[in-house]
């Protein structure tokens, strides 16, 4: 078959657009195509013979799937140009998109003819109509509303393409919403690179959310990671992923570190000769993490590459549901002891304890760590170790929760000393054996009533925050004053800057302190203060400002 007649498939042909319509404005309306049961027959003999299929304006996509919409179909069109009008036959598993140009057309046709289109992990097979334009008959509106508004959409995108930055383009904005768990420029590569090759990546945070800027060869590519990935969350109801175009359109990589990546340019440096090998080494151990608490997808075979240990249990990563290729509990627990895998100096553990270091030897004590950590987790044990006092073992309650704790806290200031906070190569904190000396050392917190995430589904999921000099208070009684709260804080020698009770719930306000040092603080000495002999106040980090 002559490449012009556009990557056939095995089945199928066209059917005959010959019956009479009544013309219009080429948007209202649906169109009636006659099926003509001869019309595969009259194909595979033009491909036998040879006959070169003339081209046309209107594009005939075949296989294409049962639930698909004129928005998908339309998708495949954008990036070749202005789409005029679209016909989805779903009883048929075909469509009909006509292009306004005919160049835009041929562009499209060849491309799917190398490179074979895609809608919902399903093959579709694109070529020349032998019509030269779609025409809408009204008294058959099938569709007419959603093709319409889809075409709608579609013009204006490629409206302010033609006109403006952020149309469609190789550059992709993403933002994560309600990002309850880690996501790292690893993550996000895992992701994207499903759709197609990932040249750049850059990641930020900007008004308390991750960002990242990502960068395809193609704006075909970067158009199928839009249609497939926009609103799809990386794990079960929490970080959900925003696409936009960029009004980028190429990304100027300096480092590869953990915050910026040039897969084309891989000699980069890192931006901090100091971290070259700290930083190559954990990004390669976080490669693909995708943890999480709850059970859906993976990707086995990352998983070996990255060296994952441990059995595959059932618990494991959420996903991204149907999307190609990822799929399976078992396959995502894989990733999952990627992920949580063998840090730097952190004796190769891979679960739910926490080692942490360089603390106060005279000021901490367990309970501090118990509410610090209890943030991010529900902790189960403490063990400050009776030998060497500025370290501590900290066990939570799920491997995801230590993977949190490592991410917000390691590097954060308690007690005017920088912790460091890795995975222990413990799987679990032991409890002194009777009689055994231990000076209070150690504590045992399953069965408190100060976790933050037992309940599942909690709300506390969706406010996991890094530590801010802003401090979220709960649980406030009716009759507890501002006065009375900020006596509490100047009790710990804290001066608060701001105040602010929520206006439609005054059992919650916002404190502004002056550090995030000074929030930490006063998190760890008052959350569960009493306020009154049934109310203890609940303290954790806020995204807000006052």
């Amino acid at each position: 078959m002559d490449t012009g007649a556009g990557g056939l498939g095995p089945t199928g042909g066209e059917f005959s657009l010959s019956h009479p319509m009544v013309g219009t404005n080429g948007m209202n309306g649906a169109m009636m195509p006659h099926d003509n049961n001869n019309q595969d027959a009259k194909r595979i003999k033009m491909e036998q013979s040879g006959v070169k299929i003339k081209p046309s304006r209107v594009i005939h996509i075949r296989n294409i799937p049962n639930d698909v919409t004129e928005a998908e179909i339309i998708h495949l069109g954008i990036p070749f140009g202005r789409v005029t009008n679209v016909l989805v036959l779903k009883g048929k598993n075909q469509a009909f998109l006509e292009m306004e140009e005919e160049p835009s057309a041929v562009s499209m046709v060849n491309y799917f003819t190398n490179c074979v289109a895609q809608l919902r992990e399903r093959s579709v097979y694109v070529q020349f109509s032998n019509h030269t334009a779609l025409k809408t008959d009204q008294t058959h509106s099938n569709a007419s509303a959603s093709a319409q508004a889809a075409l709608q959409a579609a013009q204006a995108l490629a409206g302010a393409g033609e006109n403006k930055a952020g149309g469609p383009n190789t550059v992709l904005r993403v933002i994560v919403e309600h990002m309850v768990y880690p996501v790292t420029l690893d993550v996000i590569f895992q992701i994207f690179s499903r759709v197609g090759k990932v040249m750049k990546i850059v990641t930020f945070t900007k008004n308390n959310t991750f960002q990242a800027l990502i960068q395809y060869p193609d704006v075909i590519t970067a158009q199928a990671a839009k249609l497939s990935l926009d609103g799809q969350n990386i794990y079960n109801a929490c970080c959900t992923l925003r696409i936009e175009y960029s009004k980028l359109s190429n990304l100027n990589v300096k480092y590869n570190n953990d915050k910026s990546r040039d897969y084309t340019n891989p000699s980069l440096p890192t931006g901090d000769p100091a971290l070259d090998m700290h930083s190559n080494a954990l990004s390669i151990q976080q490669s693909g993490m995708l943890g999480s608490p709850f059970a859906a997808m993976g990707l086995a075979n990352l998983a070996q590459q990255f060296g994952a240990a441990g059995q595959l249990g059932a618990a494991g990563l959420a996903g991204i549901g149907g999307y190609p290729g990822l799929g399976g509990a078992a396959q995502a627990q894989a990733m999952a002891q990627a992920a949580v895998g063998r840090y730097p100096g952190g004796g190769g553990g891979q679960g739910c304890v926490l080692l942490v270091s360089n603390m106060s030897e005279d000021q901490t004590e367990p309970d501090h760590l118990f509410i610090l950590f209890g943030v991010y987790g529900d902790v189960q044990r403490v063990k400050i170790l009776f030998n060497k006092k500025d370290t501590a073992l900290i066990q939570m309650a799920e491997p995801q929760q230590a993977l949190l704790a490592i991410n917000h806290l390691d590097k954060t200031k308690l007690w005017g000393k920088v912790i460091r906070v890795m995975h222990s190569k413990h799987t679990t904190v032991q409890l002194p054996k009777d009689g055994q000396p231990d000076a209070g050392l150690t504590k045992d917190y399953a069965n408190s009533g100060l976790h933050r995430f037992k309940k599942p589904g909690s709300k506390n999921y969706q406010n996991i925050y890094p530590p801010s000099a802003t401090l979220h208070l709960s649980n406030i009684p009716s009759q507890v004053e501002e006065e009375d709260l900020r006596k509490a804080f100047q009790a710990i020698n804290l001066t608060v800057q701001a105040f602010k009770f929520f206006p439609k719930d005054r059992k919650m306000a916002l404190v502004q302190l002056p550090t995030v040092d000074e929030a930490i603080t006063a998190l760890v000495k008052l959350h569960n203060y009493q306020l009154s002999e049934t109310s203890h106040l609940r303290v954790s980090f806020s995204k807000s400002t006052i």
